[in-house]
């Protein structure tokens, strides 16, 4: 048995990871803690592979680092797969982007062991903004998007996401109980996001929604810091919009996460309604503001993508269902 496994999921990571794997060779790491390092390579077409077998060769003595390859496409499969060959009592999750400090291991292995109530623990996240590879002072906009952009602030305490407050960690920096993971986490996970043609997002958010319901705390170690390295374009209007499209789209599959079947129909309605009343006071407040408002715009796609969340799922699933029929019958 390990004591911590740190999974990094990627996808043509080959200019990222080796500056990822550099911050892990340097954790500060107590005697007594064992532990090991997964790369879950998401069917890169660059040389992902070849960087992790390289350093595999000049790897830590103490640790192990594995390289497993996933077919499937997107990173609600790769973070599963994690899960599935880890040998860790926790599991951290690192994007290929998310540079941790040095003390980040041991600090969510300590927060993990004083609270036995809780299943998973996000990190303060901090954003590296680049441009190229060199400093870059985002917009002065970019606070609005720090949530959807992964920048988590939330306090120098540590503190417990309740329920009702309908507030989660992203995956960026989660670190989890494996077993609570595998017990609660239901697989396939539907927001499964492969790219934004697809219309999905929040697939980390809906891991962590199934630990919390089934009866685990979940909180925020502002002991865990990690630096989120953004590049410029995913501070301008075009990613942002298809961001929030996204998440919108996939925001009322969150909703009926929480509750029982018999309560979905009507809650389903009660959101209709306050979706609509939201998106249209938002037209009558701000139907005159500039295009080039991207605050106004992308709070806009956010409600009004959110106002047919329910229908957008409902026909994607029914297309599953007629691929799933078409496969049974060939």
């Amino acid at each position: 048995m390990v004591d911590f496994t740190v999974a990094i999921p990627t996808y043509n990571g080959e200019e990222r990871l080796p500056e990822v794997l550099n911050k892990l060779k340097s954790q500060i790491i107590p005697h007594n803690l064992s532990w090991e390092v997964i790369v879950v390579d998401n069917r890169s077409t660059d040389n992902t592979e070849g960087v992790v077998r390289d350093y595999q060769t000049h790897w830590l003595e103490d640790c192990s680092l594995r390289y497993a390859f996933e077919p499937r496409a997107g990173a609600a499969f790769a973070r599963q797969h994690a899960v599935e060959i880890a040998q860790g009592k926790y599991i951290g999750f690192l994007d290929d982007d998310n540079l941790p400090a040095s003390n980040w291991l041991s600090e969510a292995y300590a927060f993990g062991g004083a609270h036995p109530k809780v299943g998973a623990f996000g990190s303060e996240i901090q954003g590296l903004f680049e441009n190229e590879d060199k400093p870059y002072v985002p917009p002065d906009y970019i606070p609005h998007f720090y949530s959807v952009l992964g920048v988590i602030k939330r306090g120098s305490k540590a503190r417990r996401y309740e329920p009702a407050q309908k507030i989660l960690p992203p995956g960026a920096g989660l670190a989890v109980r494996r077993d609570v993971w595998k017990e609660a986490v239901p697989q396939p996970l539907f927001l499964n996001h492969t790219n934004k043609n697809e219309g999905l997002a929040s697939e980390d958010l809906e891991a962590v929604f199934y630990i919390q319901k089934a009866g685990w705390e979940v909180w925020h170690n502002p002991q865990m810091q990690i630096q989120h390295k953004i590049p410029k374009d995913r501070c301008e209007k075009e990613y942002l919009l298809s961001l929030v499209r996204c998440i919108g789209l996939s925001r009322h599959h969150l909703r009926m996460i929480r509750l029982q079947p018999w309560q979905r129909p009507f809650f389903t309605q009660a959101y209709l309604g306050n979706d609509l009343y939201k998106f249209l006071r938002h037209l009558l407040q701000h139907g005159s503001a500039k295009e080039e408002d991207i605050v106004t715009a992308c709070d806009r796609a956010l409600l009004g993508n959110s106002l047919i969340s329910p229908f957008f799922l409902w026909r994607k699933r029914y297309r599953d269902w007629l691929a799933q029929n078409d496969k049974k019958n060939d």
